[in-house]
């Protein structure tokens, strides 16, 4: 239900406005004056806010203004019995969405503020949009994709289903564990699409490819003026994120200042932009994940154990491939079948030498590592002996580590080195340098950019740089 502030220092009139409202199908919150609305707004994060103009302490105009410092977005419809086009006009200039007269029908009043929430709702998606990387229209119903990705009858499988069923009608806080590559955010998304919150947004942030002050303003948001280069007002992805969920992507590498912050908004839902003394609400769930031993962590005094105990409120622990090797098979071919469908091709079969080395294998890189074989498998299928058909000799020299077919890292350490195939540019070389050093260590981008004594943040740009050219997996 979308949430309306009402604001007016008469109780009859406020009181019928409201009821009018709830008629509608709305949640109706009231303040008798500005300074009750400021605070409500803050708190409660309305879709549209109606107020009186002549009240005392704060006019509506004045209202305006301080509002626009909570939310620059907030629809917000003025109403007066001395309307005049002077007025009107001031309104419409400081950013009112509507402007209604008194006395007015209930219909008038029902009519401009379902506009004003639709507004609000357009406004919000296309801000998920430009948040997740996205264009176009935002799912009005929740697509499941994360369910359809849990690939595999293993019994490990099973029990994660179980466990995925249990959590996700909760509201409860999740911590994913597992290796890197085993598909904890396939996992975050499954629950997010089988919660109550399915139809709200779902935002993911990567807390260890940013630094501490650009993940603070990243998840919190900031003012203009607050630091320079802050040149607007910017919505952090908690405020992105209200009414849905808000997924922390290897939370462990979070640096102590920002962990407060975190264990803040988790005890409190309430949380202030960069360079902000507003104490704003937020309805969010939180799930996070991680790599790591997180109470190794909190022993070595790197991590907080109150912020832990926050956080593995409902924990989920995924299982690396290597321990349901029996689901290995069915996750190629359904690896296989998506390349073929993105790139427009019947898909490769997989001959059952290949399939048994595809379980033989121990998967150091998880799920990630799978689906880049088969990607390349696929590439190279077509121009295999036989052709359309992975075998087990096209996968013997990347599963058992021969050059004969792959640039390969020879060393896992800051002079690793690859062997150069002639004829490529350097752009080429350094790509496949990059995803093959990433493979060896399991997609763990501080291992990877150490390894190739560069920073994680340049690793990232080109990273995403090459997705966006569809060079490499958006899995990397």
């Amino acid at each position: 239900m979308r949430t309306v502030l009402v604001v007016d220092d008469k109780e009859m009139m406020r009181d019928s406005v409201a009821t009018t409202l709830q008629r509608a199908g709305f949640n109706v919150a009231v303040a008798p004056d500005g300074a009750a609305a400021v605070d409500a707004a803050a708190r409660q994060r309305p879709d549209a806010v109606i107020t009186d103009m002549r009240m005392p302490g704060m006019t509506g105009i004045e209202l305006i203004e301080r509002l626009r410092e909570v939310d620059e977005e907030l629809p917000i419809i003025l109403m007066t019995a001395f309307g005049t086009i002077e007025t009107a006009v001031k309104a419409m200039k400081l950013g009112a969405f509507d402007y209604l007269t008194k006395p007015f029908e209930g219909d008038e009043l029902v009519i401009s503020v379902k506009r004003a929430v639709e507004h609000r709702r357009l406004v919000q998606e296309n801000a998920l949009l430009k948040a997740e990387g996205r264009t176009g229209p935002t799912p009005s119903v929740p697509v499941r994709q994360g369910v359809d990705r849990l690939i595999g009858d293993s019994p490990e499988m099973a029990r994660l289903r179980e466990q995925i069923a249990i959590v996700a009608a909760s509201q409860g806080t999740v911590l994913i564990t597992g290796e890197s590559g085993v598909g904890k955010e396939v996992v975050a998304k499954a629950v997010h699409e089988n919660s109550p919150r399915a139809l709200g947004p779902f935002l993911a942030i990567n807390c260890a490819a940013l630094s501490e002050s650009l993940l603070e303003s990243e998840l919190f948001g900031h003012e203009k003026g607050s630091f320079t280069g802050a040149e607007r007002l910017r919505k952090g992805r908690f405020e992105l994120a209200d009414r849905g969920t808000l997924l922390l992507d290897e939370v462990s590498e979070v640096k102590p200042q920002i962990q407060a912050k975190l264990l803040r908004v988790l005890q409190e839902r309430a949380f202030e932009r960069v360079g902000s003394s507003v104490t704003m609400g937020v309805d969010v769930r939180v799930i996070a994940t991680s790599n790591r031993d997180l109470p190794g962590s909190c022993e070595k005094g790197d991590f907080r154990q109150d912020l832990y105990f926050r956080l593995n409120v409902l924990p989920i622990h995924i299982p690396p491939l290597r321990e349901r090797a029996e689901d290995v098979p069915a996750l190629a071919s359904h690896f296989v079948r998506e390349i073929a469908e993105r790139e427009g091709r019947p898909p490769a079969a997989i001959d059952p030498g290949a399939a048994d080395l595809l379980r033989s294998y121990r998967w150091p890189g998880n799920v990630r590592e799978l689906q880049n074989i088969c990607e390349r498998a696929m590439v190279l299928s077509a121009v295999s002996r036989t052709p359309g058909v992975i075998s087990r000799e096209l996968l013997e020299p990347w599963l058992n580590g021969s050059p004969a077919m792959l640039t390969q890292v020879v060393e896992a350490k800051p002079s690793a080195s690859v062997s150069v195939t002639p004829g490529k540019t350097l752009e080429e070389i350094e790509r496949e340098a990059i995803v093959q050093t990433l493979v060896r260590f399991s997609g763990h981008r501080q291992k990877t950019a150490h390894a190739l004594a560069i920073g994680v943040r340049t690793l990232g740009l080109k990273l995403k740089k090459w997705k966006q050219q569809g060079l490499v997996m958006e899995t990397l």
